[in-house]
């Protein structure tokens, strides 16, 4: 079946109509006026009340994100249109020369490519096709990549819960030729195994790439790293820290975190296995402080804010009541439904009441 085929079109309501206009990507739901049972192609034409031609979307039959505009052309998507999107992605992004650099390549909806991830590590490309038109055209996006930068393999990591809302499986495997397990990979002159099969996202939390870099210019003194993962903040920190300890409930990812440290030569970073929450509400009751405290915590539960903005709460206070100071506070994560002036205007050692909005 050609993937492209447009065999099917649905019509949005005025409201979701505007929100297109205003440069959103997705239809919801309820912006849908009449629904497909189902479609045999992941491509559908978008009809406005009036039956006037919108765009081409993505169709997702199971999920409450209906429609992803793909384009907003009179005339269907093409091989080619998605062949530009690609290059035209990858050449917004500063490819580095160094063969171990590590980077996003697509960044989904920012790249006009919706619910497309791909991920570069050294000569490997990692992709994510999130939901189920894009998972339909995985094979060409793949072929694409290998036209475009000749990576040694192409693996697929579509082993993500979100899979589950667009009726997907979750799957993982090489999608071209061979991909190894573990990859090394250099950022901001540290370097650091990535457990492509097995890591979190698509191996390496690439997305605080930047952040990691950054903060590294403003710590000093005795550094605490809170859900360390495989050690990227703690090793950045290392340089400039007197210490460094990094806290994660995950052994696998404590033993890479350690590989990672003896591969650098660091040797001022201590990693603990335990509990942040447990390790920082000890720390609190024992007046231990740190000058600088990394908050990067996994993603709460987001469908259920006013639970998650508390847990963030909590978290946000004890881990800023064990800064000393004249201390730093690093908060790398999104806390939902917690308001931004409460964390902006705690000083360090000021004691804390989360707000919600």
């Amino acid at each position: 079946m050609n993937p492209f085929e447009i065999r099917n079109e649905i019509r949005i309501s005025a409201a979701g109509l505007r929100r297109l206009r205003q440069g959103h990507l997705w239809v919801y739901s309820g912006d849908i006026v009449q629904d497909l049972d189902d479609s045999g192609s992941p491509l559908v034409r978008v009809l406005d009340t009036a039956r006037n031609t919108v765009g081409y979307a993505f169709y997702s039959p199971a999920s409450q994100i209906k429609l992803r505009l793909l384009s907003r052309d009179p005339d269907p998507p093409t091989p080619e249109l998605l062949r530009d999107r690609i290059r035209a992605a990858i050449g917004r992004r500063q490819i580095q020369e160094n063969t171990r650099a590590a980077h996003r390549l697509v960044f989904g909806e920012a790249d006009l490519l919706p619910s497309i991830i791909v991920d570069r590590y050294a000569d490997y490309l990692v992709l994510q096709t999130l939901s189920r038109g894009a998972d339909a055209l995985k094979h060409c996006i793949a072929d694409i990549l290998k036209e475009s930068i000749q990576p040694t393999g192409i693996l697929e990591r579509n082993d993500v819960k979100a899979r589950r809302l667009e009726g997907l499986e979750e799957t993982r495997g090489v999608l071209y030729g061979t991909v190894p397990d573990r990859v090394e990979i250099e950022e901001g002159g540290v370097v650091f195994l990535v457990d492509l099969l097995q890591g979190q996202k698509t191996g390496f939390f690439l997305d605080q790439s930047e952040n990691r870099i950054a903060a590294r210019k403003h710590v000093a003194g005795r550094a605490l790293d809170c859900f360390t993962n495989t050690g990227a903040f703690a090793l950045h920190f290392a340089a400039r820290c007197q210490s460094v300890l990094g806290i994660e409930t995950s052994r696998d990812s404590l033993d890479l975190a350690e590989k990672n440290a003896a591969r650098n030569g660091i040797g001022n970073v201590v990693f603990r296995e335990g509990n942040v929450f447990d390790a920082l509400k000890e720390m609190d009751r024992s007046g231990e402080q740190f000058d600088a405290v990394c908050l990067d915590p996994p993603a709460f539960a987001k469908n259920r804010e006013s639970r998650a903005a508390a847990k963030g709460g909590r978290l946000f206070g004890t881990g800023t009541n064990c800064i000393a100071p004249s201390g730093l506070p690093l908060l790398l994560c999104l806390f939902p439904g917690l308001a931004p002036w409460a964390f902006l205007s705690r000083p360090c050692g000021a004691s804390f009441a989360p707000e919600t909005s």
